[in-house]
């Protein structure tokens, strides 16, 4: 036997009850709500009969709540509340003041840029919550593609981003050399480049970064030398870490510097055919829910022109 379906009762009648809980006046409660005394003594009974639980004792001289009724209201008082908040609510999601935001991000906008943009954006829109995911740049592609993230900041060679994203450029920077501290080419402040292409590279695999790797491997590869490829490592720290251990040199983003390492320097080389990377924020095409609009207007203001 199926049980019986919960009675279906509109706010009006809630806020009847309301009125009569409050005044506990049949007359005054109608002169609040701008009615007459019958209709309103009518929809509270026809509200008990749907409750099958009477909600007022009743006498000639005095009203009082039931206990139902004073189980019920201040639930009523918080239902009524909210729904009066529902059309605000409803205008601050349409305008990206309130809502979800998932962004992924790559690591070296992790060490300043991020940081600060996340502390300026919640002060403005406190009630957006921002999911923040640290992921390379393919996982980022794969997770934009299932709809498990809104959003990324991701690293390219220079007007390389991907084609199938939106994309809104960030900064450009050149890449910096990271050594061992003890190493005989940090001694200076210009390492020599012929010296520097002979040396054990650590790098970060293809797959993570196609474009920037491919501008560091043509280095060598114009240069008439096979790329000396020692260890690979997909997040900057590590490898940073790999070259403070004496592993090889490594080629980094300049924002990577900020990671102060013991044992690690970096040197910032002048060779004319050094490649540059890009950070750009990334979204899928189509329709743009409002909390990302937002965040993309706000680092659209936010962001020195490259």
């Amino acid at each position: 036997m199926n049980p019986k379906p919960a009675p279906s009762i509109d706010l009006r009648a809630w806020r009847q009850f309301v009125a009569v809980a409050e005044e506990l006046h049949f007359g005054r409660a109608a002169a609040r709500l701008h009615m007459t005394q019958p209709p309103l003594t009518q929809a509270i009974a026809q509200l008990e009969r749907l409750l099958q639980v009477p909600l007022f004792h009743r006498t000639s001289r005095k009203v009082a709540l039931a206990p139902a009724g004073e189980a019920l209201l201040p639930e009523v008082r918080e239902l009524l509340a909210r729904a009066q908040a529902l059309p605000e609510r409803a205008r601050a999601a349409a305008d990206g003041h309130t809502g979800r935001l998932r962004l992924g991000f790559v690591s070296t906008v992790g060490f300043e840029l991020l940081p600060r943009w996340v502390r300026s954006f919640r002060e403005l829109r406190p009630q957006v919550a921002m999911e923040l995911v640290e992921a390379t740049s393919d996982v980022q592609l794969q997770s934009l593609a299932q709809d498990e993230l809104d959003a990324g900041l991701m690293l390219h060679a220079p007007g390389q981003a991907p084609g199938q994203l939106q994309s809104l450029r960030i900064a450009t920077e050149p890449l910096v050399l990271a050594l061992p501290a003890d190493h005989a080419l940090a001694a200076g402040p210009q390492p020599d480049w012929e010296a520097v292409l002979q040396q054990a590279l650590v790098s970060f695999p293809r797959r993570i970064l196609p474009s920037v790797h491919d501008a560091v491997m043509r280095l060598y590869q114009e240069a008439g030398r096979l790329p000396p490829v020692v260890q690979e490592a997909i997040q900057m720290q590590t490898i940073v870490n790999l070259v403070s251990a004496g592993i090889g040199v490594a080629w980094v983003p300049e924002s990577v510097t900020r990671f102060r390492r013991d044992g690690v320097v970096y040197r910032r080389m002048a060779h004319a055919g050094l490649p540059e990377c890009e950070t750009s924020l990334v979204w899928p095409p189509g329709q743009v829910h409002p909390a990302l609009a937002a965040f993309i207007d706000f680092v659209g203001h936010n962001t020195a022109p490259c």
